[in-house]
């Protein structure tokens, strides 16, 4: 399926009216100019969430949420941005446009294959009711009648054909039996398709797995008796990405509107016994190690994920190719952490044993990510010599720089320094020298505080002053002459990447509200910063007043650039001879500086 184009989500946003979508979903009260509610996101008795119509943005003082409304679906109605975008388009009567093809039509193409799978998932169902061996063999793992029905477990027939020969009726239903993955070819030949094809589920148990809308994208099959492979998935196919989904994450959002942890378990029988013990935010991964876009579609919904592995060597591999992958998502406001089971016990077969409320208090003694990863390496060496820990803090070494910068890589940084035996400071200080380290210009500066909007001085008032005033009329971008631009490539002001990224954005795709802007930001370095100035209240009059404001700023964050570069040439000069672009370039930098002078004088 495409790319949903931008200019469809600006209008999207534009369109959208924010306090009707939120209002349907939390009582608003008129309070002024916005809408306040007590938050939909924690507990609260005063309200202090607030909704902007003039912003078309909304943003909780107590817990920090915020967003347009988009935003607002994906965190309240746990959707994916693509299901978020749906799902507002569809309130506004519009058609989802993609990006390389027929608008509606990848869409419309795909509704075939989720009817198919809908019917074969029925079908299964109904195959179980007529075998007894399959249903003895639910019945002794411990499945109720109630679970059965609610993961629509199902069972593949014992044979080569069964679903070729039902759902494979002429050769439209046979390809789309390939497309899903349902049926396999055997081999090219002259034969005739029915004998080139065959089942690819055979007398396993089934379980479908479901998109977040519960259609069937997908099956896993395991099987009943003894046999390699224990478990069997569909393939990847245009409805399936092994990568991105996750078994049971419908019925987890079904089950709880108000999600605060995930369970990450390996086995679609281990997910489906801790939802039945009540322990129903559990979702398993689909015979595939946990990716990063796993960890993106978590921490969408939920702060905290907890892996429960088993504690055999497979179990501690595959939550190590797990910690890898969740270093680069471990930011503040998150939480990952590792639990590994006694010996002999997976998730099934532990929470069977001794209940949920057992099982949950588990969870206060699974290792957070840090101390997990501490543990691992401490493990390959001796901690009580210098080589030993030097050999700890080589291997800690590329596993920290996948860590983004922030709060969590400082905490983290000082734990790692806490066992090497040096001040944190210096520990980055020899990391950045060593072989392979990234260069430090790659690393992100140490972040300003903002000053007060009218504060005299202070040269990152000028870089905050100017994206305040894009972020707040962002159609003032368009009056930006191409001189007033360029002057700032040669700034080297913190936060300065972040205004000529939005300033060029907002030239090449002109948006006219700040909610456009906030949402093009989404998931991008610098949407934090965006939207923490859109939440503080700033005295701008109008759009011309801040078209003034904006161009004043970035014609000071030019002088800033050519005093400083000035000020080299002469110090340069003071130690030694210019080569003759460096003083022709002090020649013309003394003359812009003079007649900039001039004029203001």
């Amino acid at each position: 399926m495409g790319r949903i184009p931008q200019h469809f989500i600006d209008e999207l946003i534009a369109r959208a009216d924010i306090v009707e979508v939120i209002g349907a979903r939390v009582q608003l009260k008129k309070s002024g100019r916005e809408w306040k509610a007590c938050c939909p996101f924690h507990n609260e008795k005063t309200p202090s969430f607030w909704v902007s119509p003039d912003k078309q943005f909304y943003h909780c003082f107590g817990c920090g949420k915020h967003g347009t409304a988009i935003g607002f679906l994906m965190d309240h109605d746990h959707l994916a941005f693509p299901e978020a975008v749906e799902e507002l388009a569809s309130r506004l009567g519009l058609e989802v446009p993609r990006e390389g093809g027929n608008e509606s039509g990848p869409a419309r193409a795909d509704e075939p294959l989720y009817e198919l799978m809908a019917r074969v998932a029925r079908f299964y169902v109904e195959s179980l009711g007529r075998e007894a061996r399959p249903r003895d063999y639910l019945a002794k793992r411990g499945l109720s009648a109630a679970t059965l029905e609610r993961f629509q477990i199902g069972y593949a027939p014992n044979s080569w054909s069964e679903i070729l020969k039902r759902f494979g009726a002429d050769d439209a239903q046979r390809r789309r039996l390939l497309e899903s993955g349902l049926i396999i070819e055997r081999e090219r030949g002259q034969a005739s398709f029915t004998e080139r094809h065959y089942d690819r589920f055979r007398d396993r148990i089934m379980f479908p797995i479901r998109d977040t809308r519960g259609r069937v994208i997908a099956f896993g099959g395991r099987i009943i008796d003894a046999g390699e492979p224990k478990y069997l998935n569909s393939p990847e196919t245009v409805l399936f990405h092994k990568g991105r989904e996750l078994y049971a994450l419908y019925e987890t959002r079904r089950a709880r509107s108000n999600l605060k942890r995930l369970v990450v378990v390996e086995g679609y029988m281990d997910a489906v016994r801790l939802h039945q013990e009540g322990i129903d935010y559990a979702v398993a991964t689909l015979g595939t190690a946990t990716t990063a876009e796993h960890f993106r579609r978590i921490f969408r919904l939920v702060p905290e994920v907890v892996f429960a592995f088993d504690g055999d060597r497979a179990g501690r591999a595959a939550a190590w190719r797990a910690l890898q992958q969740a270093l680069p998502e471990a930011r503040e406001g998150r939480e990952i952490r590792f639990l590994f089971l006694p010996e002999g016990h997976d998730p099934d077969t532990l929470v069977a044993a001794e209940g949920r409320a057992a099982f949950e208090q588990r969870f206060g003694e699974a290792l957070p990510l840090s101390e997990y990863l501490v543990r691992e390496l401490s493990e390959q060496g001796d901690l009580s010599h210098a080589d030993g820990r030097a050999r700890f803090a080589e291997k800690a070494r590329p596993l920290y720089q996948k860590v983004p910068a922030g709060v969590y890589r400082e905490l983290l940084l000082g734990r790692l320094a806490q066992v090497v035996g040096l001040p944190p400071e210096r520990l980055e200080e020899l990391w950045s020298k060593a072989p392979g380290a990234p260069p430090a210009a790659a690393a992100a500066p140490p972040a300003r505080p903002p000053q007060r909007s009218g504060t005299s001085g202070g040269r990152g008032s000028l870089v905050r002053q100017a994206i305040v005033r894009l972020v707040h009329f962002p159609a003032i971008a368009a009056e930006v002459s191409p001189a007033e631009r360029s002057g700032l490539d040669a700034s080297e002001e913190a936060g300065i990447q972040l205004l000529r990224e939005l300033l060029d954005n907002l030239r090449e795709q002109p948006a006219q509200i700040p909610a456009q802007v906030i949402q093009r930001w989404a998931g991008r370095e610098g949407a934090e910063s965006l939207q923490k100035l859109l939440e503080r209240k700033e005295v701008i009059a109008d759009a011309a007043t801040a078209a003034g404001e904006l161009r004043a700023a970035l014609v000071g964050l030019a002088d800033l650039a050519a005093k400083g570069r000035l000020q080299g040439l002469e110090e340069k000069s003071r130690s030694g001879p210019l080569t003759a672009d460096e003083l022709q370039e002090l020649q013309r930098l003394i003359a812009t500086m003079g007649a900039r002078e001039v004029r203001r004088g």
